[in-house]
């Protein structure tokens, strides 16, 4: 493996498979800039890589290639581990695509450090407050209730309130994928967020999160919009508004899609929304008439 200048991508992390849906996740926070981009690795169907410490960014994509040939997560970890003269230095974790962790601390990493492995799971960390934070982190992901991305972020809390690392923080990271492998290789990706650069990045991240499930909601909605179903999909933006009230674009594409199918006092009143937040909204209708994607009654677009 080729080596480099030393890359201090470190702190705690967690790799997760969830029993029920599949789902393959990663998730870490550090006292790092933009941790995700090196630590963190997932492939729909395949599995999900976190590689940190002294990090060797290549344990991600080339532990990927492996699990997807089949091998499992510990034969994939010792491959790499035997080939890395830097092994002592790496922290690394690996779930597969059937729940399968394998982990490694090597023996040069700054404590406080270790691993621990979980059904279907395993923390890790390195340069900690104390051992007290990775031994919070499993007890707190399987109490957790909710889908992967929420146990992930349990995870990640309970961490962080056992003392963090012992530097601080800067940057944390969320990537869910789906247990299945897509047909097309940019699908399957079902969460990933980035906090770059935070004094509270698990805060900014927690916030991130319930935006993306506003708009899954949203994208929930516009679906059962185009199968005719206006009832539920206007069940699904309401939900969607409950987690992100200020959100102008759920209210002129709802007001849209009532315009549309001919529902003119309901789309009246969403379209007043987005209109009263900017003159914009009125001058996008406009210019969706132009090309046909607004088919619905011109008045509502001036009234």
């Amino acid at each position: 493996m080729h080596r480099r200048h030393p890359r201090f991508a470190a702190t705690y992390s967690i790799v997760a498979r969830d029993p029920d849906s599949g789902e393959l996740g990663v998730a870490v926070q550090s006292n790092y800039f933009s941790v995700g981009t090196e630590v963190s690795w997932a492939e729909p169907g395949v599995g999900a890589i976190a590689t940190q410490s002294i990090v060797e960014v290549s344990y991600g994509p080339k532990g990927l290639e492996l699990l997807a040939k089949g091998l499992p997560a510990d034969e994939a970890l010792q491959l790499l581990v035997d080939q890395d003269p830097g092994a002592p230095l790496r922290q690394v974790g690996i779930v597969d695509a059937h729940g399968r962790v394998a982990a490694h601390t090597g023996a040069a990493c700054v404590a406080s450090c270790a691993h621990a492995a979980g059904p279907g799971y395993s923390v890790q960390g390195n340069m900690l407050a104390s051992d007290a934070v990775w031994q919070a982190m499993g007890p707190a992901f399987e109490a957790a209730e909710g889908d992967l991305a929420e146990r992930l972020m349990a995870a990640l809390e309970a961490a962080e309130e056992a003392g963090g690392d012992v530097r601080g923080r800067q940057s944390a990271a969320l990537l869910v994928v789906s247990g299945e492998r897509p047909q097309n290789p940019w699908e399957g990706r079902r969460i990933d967020l980035h906090v770059e650069d935070d004094p509270r990045p698990l805060d900014e991240l927690r916030r991130l999160l319930t935006i993306r499930r506003a708009h899954d909601l949203f994208e929930e909605g516009r679906v059962l919009v185009a199968a005719g179903d206006i009832d539920a999909a206007l069940a699904r933006v309401e939900r969607a508004r409950e987690l992100q009230p200020d959100n102008v674009q759920f209210c002129f594409w709802t007001g849209v899609a009532l315009a549309n199918a001919g529902r003119d006092d309901e789309a009246r009143r969403w379209l007043a929304r987005a209109f009263d937040a900017a003159p914009a909204w009125r001058e996008l209708g406009r210019r969706l008439r132009e090309v046909g994607i607004y088919s619905g009654d011109p008045a509502l677009l001036e009234s």
